[in-house]
């Protein structure tokens, strides 16, 4: 199945190499491309890709506007979206997590690494930037987050809380399973059940749960 990608740049030159490098990818396809964020919202919205790379600085609307445009808490039917930028800033991550990016890269990763990126939010899972996951997710834990984190209304199993771990360290559902022993399926429906239970909806915010309730470093 091919991957429909929506590339959101400013400059051209940015715009035209994301996209010249997404369709050498197998497996992914740029359906449109747009040069400021209010354009991207609109052409989300008509086209509907599986996956939208937005940058984080472009005119009029930028690119946590437009990813909480389609993402946010409030979307019903919510698009997958990674924020890409040149950069490398606490805040920018921190905001593009909280508008509901499935995912957060800088502009040097290389072709393989964007490629993972765009699959792994079409899969609804979430990839960061691994020079920066350990210490972007960090701030979640000592800065004030928007909204408070409560604890599950159903206690998590011990395995629960161990993939919950893994999940904060920024480990993919392979590299989980293999951490664990226990098959890849066993792990997306520990995952589901985490979501379910700490009533996020996705892994992004299952990392940033276990990072503002401090129990990453209770049970790492």
């Amino acid at each position: 199945m091919t991957v429909r990608v929506l590339v959101a740049d400013d400059q051209e030159i940015v715009r035209t190499g994301l996209t010249i490098i997404l369709n050498t990818q197998p497996g992914i396809e740029v359906v449109g491309g747009a040069g400021d964020g209010r354009q991207a919202v609109e052409l989300a919205r008509r086209l509907r890709p599986d996956v939208c790379l937005f940058d984080i600085r472009m005119p009029g609307m930028d690119g946590i506007e437009a990813t909480r445009a389609l993402a946010g808490p409030t979307v019903p039917e919510p698009l997958a979206v990674v924020v890409i930028t040149t950069f490398d800033l606490d805040e920018y991550v921190y905001a593009a997590l909280r508008a509901g990016a499935r995912g957060f890269l800088l502009k040097e990763a290389g072709p393989d690494l964007l490629s993972q990126a765009v699959h792994a939010a079409a899969n609804g899972d979430a990839l960061i930037a691994p020079s920066v996951t350990t210490r972007l997710l960090k701030a979640f834990a000592d800065a004030d987050p928007a909204a408070p984190r409560q604890q599950p209304v159903e206690a998590l199993t011990d395995r629960e809380e161990q993939v919950l771990v893994a999940v904060a360290r920024g480990r993919t559902n392979q590299e989980i399973a293999d951490e664990l022993y226990i098959t890849l399926s066993t792990v997306k429906s520990h995952v589901t059940s985490l979501m379910t239970k700490l009533g996020v909806r996705n892994r992004v915010e299952v990392a940033m749960w276990a990072y503002e309730t401090n129990r990453r470093r209770r049970h790492w």
